[in-house]
Formats: structure tokens, C-alpha cells, sequence
């Protein structure tokens, strides 16, 4: 199959990308920079992985840079997985409007757009497909500080399951991966302090494995999911 990821070059995107090429899809990854660890993946899978960089806070310029001149209106696409994102991270009162809107272009609005364009090369080519965005457990579980963020995530997940709803009768599913609190460079301002409080509201009291939840992706992209749509999976140790 072939599967475009959005926020490749490290954390979560880096980890979906080696498992989706492990089982032998071919990967079409974006992302604003490249890293070490994406160019030796690059090395490593040189038929599976393809790289382009892009500014995700322009969804204007996606149709032709994406998918008119890089990928290519004849190759059909299978799967799509809403990945990168950035995080403003402050007190309601703080709120500052520039952050905020930035956050919602490359959170929200940029995912829609792909989502766009993804759904019409799946009805080009006929092929069926499963979109899966990567939503937060701060959406379900509040966290001081991360109410705006929190709400760029529950966008995601009103605008996936209408998707669903709207696209099913056409073979493309939409589900969210919510995740728990992980080990990446998103969280890594965080004091030990602020992860063990937020390690105390799971059940497993620890931070989130990135491959479980590559890994529980990979089997929404799949077919062995088939019956799965519109729905929020949560991968977050049991946050209570």
C-alpha cells in the first residue's frame, strides 16, 4: 500500500514509517525538516520511503506541491495518517492569537485539506482507503495548559467521524488514534516532576510505547480493520 504521513523526520512519525515499510508498504513522508534519523531511514528503505519537505502551516500551496508534482495524480494513495502537529501550550489568559492561529493551520486546517485531496486520488483510483489522525488524551482528560491544544484535537476528532459518516458507502474509513503521553520531543520541555503527575493519572503509570501505538495504526491503515470507522481509539495506559 501506499501511505502518506504527515511529521516523518522523528517521535511518532519516524516510528509508524520503519513499521509501515517493515510490513512492506511504501511510505510517502512529509515533513518541515529532515533529521539524522530519518536519513539513515531513508538509507535503509531507499524503494519504500519517499521524502518532501513542506511547511505544513501552508495548506494553500498542498494540491499542487503534494499531490500534482510530488506524489502524482496516477499513483493511487491507500492511507493517510494526520501526524505532525505543534504544540502552543499555555494558560487560558495567556491565550495569544498568532500562536493560536498557527496552531489551527497546521493542526487543523492543513489535515483537512489533505484529508481533501487524499479522499478525491482514493475515488480517482477506486481503491477504498483509511485516514487515521493522530488526536491527544488531553482532549478526553483536561490538563492544565493544554486547553488550546486540546481543542485543535477535538476538532480533528468531530471532522473524523463525519468523514466516516460521509465517505463510508465509498470504501475510506476515518478513525483517531488518541494517545497518551509519550517520550518525545513535544513533551520534552517537561520537568520529571510534570511527567510523574501525569504518569500517576495512568493505570500503567508510566509513558505511552511509541511502537504500540505505530503498531495499533498500522492495524487501522490495514484491511484486518475493515469493519473499524469512525471511531477514537485510545493508546494511553489507561489515563484516569
Amino acid at each position: 500500500m501506499n501511505i502518506l504521513v504527515t511529521g516523518i523526520s522523528k517521535g511518532l512519525g519516524l516510528s509508524l514509517a520503519k513499521t509501515l515499510m517493515e510490513k512492506g508498504d511504501v511510505v510517502y513522508g512529509i515533513s518541515r525538516t529532515s533529521t539524522n534519523e530519518l536519513n539513515s531511514l531513508k538509507e535503509e528503505y531507499p524503494q519504500k520511503l519517499k521524502w518532501l519537505q513542506y511547511d505544513l502551516e501552508d495548506p494553500d500551496s498542498i494540491f499542487k506541491t503534494v499531490f500534482k508534482e510530488w506524489i502524482g495524480l496516477k499513483t493511487p494513495i491507500n492511507g493517510f495518517v494526520n501526524n505532525a502537529a505543534f504544540a502552543y501550550d499555555d494558560i487560558i489568559t495567556n491565550l495569544n492569537t498568532d500562536r493560536l492561529e498557527k496552531m489551527y493551520r497546521i493542526n487543523v486546517f492543513t489535515p483537512m485539506v489533505l484529508s481533501k485531496y487524499v479522499i478525491r486520488q482514493i475515488l480517482l483510483h477506486n481503491t477504498g482507503g483509511s485516514i487515521v489522525h493522530v488526536s491527544s488524551i488531553s482532549v478526553h482528560t483536561g490538563y492544565k495548559g493544554l486547553a488550546m491544544y486540546a481543542s485543535t484535537k477535538g476538532a480533528l476528532e468531530a471532522f473524523s467521524k463525519n468523514t466516516a459518516r460521509e465517505w463510508g458507502e465509498k470504501g475510506i474509513r476515518s478513525n483517531c488514534l488518541v494517545a497518551g503521553f509519550m517520550e518525545t520531543e513535544m513533551s520534552s520541555t517537561l520537568s520529571e516532576e510534570q511527567k510523574n503527575r501525569i504518569y500517576q493519572r495512568k493505570s500503567l503509570k508510566k509513558a505511552v510505547d511509541l511502537s504500540s501505538v505505530s503498531e495499533t495504526i498500522a492495524f487501522l491503515l490495514s484491511n484486518i480493520s475493515k469493519s473499524i470507522t469512525g471511531q477514537n481509539i485510545h493508546v494511553d495506559n489507561g489515563t484516569i
